[in-house]
């Protein structure tokens, strides 16, 4: 069987500058990631932190003869952003791609095993989904640079083809022709859009507090997705404010076991519904919530 090394003689790529130099493969970095998606070198023996400190060295490398170059007056090809973001783009791959591979797999239920399967399979596609948009374009700037040189031959029409067609009759004079040219140049009215048609009602913050507490009072817990079930957007958001103002007075605590969980709020007051909703609580119209929606 043939070492990365050795396969770097057989099936190098185009040469796109940057070398990689490991302990267990030296040659293009194109070919490095050939070798991988083809499960000809395991990526895990693949020191990544090497890799990126030697395209930082070949970054500066480049910018180094570029200013040698411009010094000359010479000019010298010097290293694009694309190609950095090509870079990290694919690191950042073969990086998942690895922490996959090391990390310890659970073998408790079948369904986390596809999972890992799949992810695995979503690297590689990656890698080879970027070798194919690399070679598409080699061949895109190929055709582009050839057919740029082919120039259209302008050729007249023949005579037997040219008598056929209508003869012309203009029957504008040159000021209807201004008068025409001005108004087909004259700049158009920006459109205006109405807003006659929207409406968003006032919905007040202290009815939904005492809507609330009434609830919280009667069940002394709920979540808040039952709190808000069945309510419109801008009442959802206006009974969230009202629980923000109670939680803050000490009439509710909230409960949540998990991150991003479901929300528990529980009762803690004791005056009645107006003793507890005072004035502080505003009317809310929603203004916020449509712009952000």
């Amino acid at each position: 069987m043939a070492t990365p090394r050795s396969a770097a003689t057989d099936e190098a790529p185009a040469a796109s500058g940057f070398q990689v130099h490991l302990e267990n493969f030296s040659g293009p970095f194109d070919l490095l990631l050939s070798l991988i998606a083809k499960h000809e070198l395991d990526v895990t023996e693949v020191a990544l932190a090497v890799v990126t400190d030697e395209f930082v060295a070949h970054i500066r490398a480049a910018e180094q003869a570029a200013r040698e170059a411009a010094e000359r007056g010479e000019e010298h090809p010097s290293w694009d952003l694309g190609t950095a973001s090509e870079f990290v783009v694919v690191a950042a791959t073969l990086l998942d791609l690895k922490a996959a591979r090391l990390l310890p797999g659970v073998v408790e239920e079948d369904a986390e095993d596809l999972e890992l399967l799949e992810a695995r399979d979503l690297l590689f596609a990656r890698l080879l989904q970027y070798r194919a948009y690399k070679e598409v374009s080699a061949i895109f700037a190929e055709r582009m640079a050839t057919e740029g040189r082919r120039v259209p031959r302008s050729v007249p029409l023949e005579p037997e083809v040219a008598a056929l067609l209508p003869e012309l009759v203009w029957t504008l004079d040159g000021e209807r022709l201004a008068a025409l040219a001005a108004r087909a140049l004259e700049p158009k009215a920006p459109p205006v859009v109405g807003l006659a048609h929207l409406h968003a009602p006032l919905v007040s913050v202290r009815e939904e507090a005492q809507v609330v507490a009434r609830r919280l009072r009667r069940e002394h817990a709920a979540t808040f997705r039952a709190l808000v079930a069945g309510a419109e957007r801008i009442v959802a958001v206006a009974r969230f404010l009202a629980l923000l103002e109670l939680f803050r007075s000490g009439d509710v605590a909230f409960e949540q076991v998990t991150p991003l969980g479901e929300l528990t709020v529980r009762w803690t007051g004791h005056g009645g519904d107006d003793e507890v909703v005072g004035d502080g609580f505003e009317e809310f119209d929603g203004t916020d919530v449509e712009g952000a929606a």
